[in-house]
């Protein structure tokens, strides 16, 4: 069983009541329940985690090496801002898949840049909750 640690940044707790025009309605925990059925079809096991503390992602991230066979992301805003989630990243030699609700580069100027993009195996963004689907769906692609 390939395990995959899918790990969520600041404000994604708040689904649910955050824009949903921009987000989907669906919560955290619905997002993580669809997650967990579809890595079921690929004979997947996941670790799914949010935080908003950066320093919290980080150890996160350290604590997978050699103890997950991909990572799924959605860092928030700190796709934007945060070198140390990146530079923890580039520690892992397993694919990363960014994800992404909604599509930043049709956003805001500041939310165009992502410090994760250039170490990910694939992005996902633009399609809500079908962003995790079909990152779980590439992931299946790569690992299987």
């Amino acid at each position: 069983m390939k395990k995959i640690l899918i790990l969520n940044g600041p404000n994604l707790n708040m689904l649910g009541k955050r824009d949903p025009k921009q987000y989907g309605s669906m919560t955290l925990a619905d997002i993580e329940a669809l997650c967990r059925d579809v890595a079921a079809e690929y004979d997947f096991e996941i670790d799914f985690r949010q935080s908003n503390h950066e320093g919290e992602l980080v150890e996160w991230i350290q604590q997978a090496l050699g103890k997950c066979d991909a990572l799924m992301i959605n860092a928030g805003a700190y796709t934007h801002t945060s070198l140390a989630i990146r530079d923890a990243l580039e520690l892992l030699e397993v694919p990363i898949i960014e994800v992404h609700l909604s599509d930043p580069k049709t956003r805001e100027e500041f939310r165009h840049f992502s410090y994760i993009e250039r170490l990910a195996t694939a992005t996902i963004s633009g399609q809500k909750d079908q962003s995790y689907v079909l990152a779980l769906k590439k992931l299946g692609e790569i690992l299987n």
